[in-house]
């Protein structure tokens, strides 16, 4: 019996990965916050640029599984830029360990994000490329308040 429901489990998520690849999008970034952006591309063009994961996180809303993020142990000193334009959008200095399984940050650089709201949460953006990083909100470390639960595949990381 467990054997059989194993089996079901990954035939059902493996066949959901591949129907995505087929199924229309989620809205791009573009349309979804109403704005136009400094940067824009088709998805043909971002597609070439970003890996999958990066595109479904920055393109489609995706989220990365919690704990796979490379950057969750980056500790030195720098930035964390978009990965789609390299906006730096979070310093070292705001990095957190949040417990959560996410890079997380108390504060972003100034004009570096938009935000809009869905549902009850907070949905965080790059302002330049529209592209989807994670979510903000209001149960992280003073001087903010704030908790920026970000992606670590739309993040990049710049030394400095």
């Amino acid at each position: 019996m467990r054997r059989r429901y194993l089996l079901s489990a990954g035939g059902a998520a493996i066949g959901s990965i591949w129907l995505s690849q087929y199924l229309p999008e989620r809205s791009q970034a573009n349309s979804r916050v109403g704005a136009k952006f400094e940067i824009n591309k088709t998805d043909d063009e971002w597609r070439k640029i970003l890996t999958r994961e990066q595109y479904d996180i920055l393109r489609r809303e995706g989220t990365e599984a919690p704990g796979s993020s490379l950057l969750l142990e980056e500790h030195r000193a720098g930035n964390f830029a978009c990965a789609g334009c390299s906006l730096p959008l979070f310093n070292s200095k705001t990095k957190y360990e949040s417990g959560t399984g996410w890079p997380s940050f108390y504060a972003s650089i100034e004009n570096a994000i938009a935000t809009r709201r869905d549902g009850s949460r907070l949905e965080v953006h790059c302002r330049r490329c529209g592209g989807h990083l994670g979510h903000v909100f209001d149960d992280g470390p003073q001087p903010t308040g704030q908790r920026y639960c970000m992606n670590g595949a739309a993040l990049k990381f710049i030394a400095g």
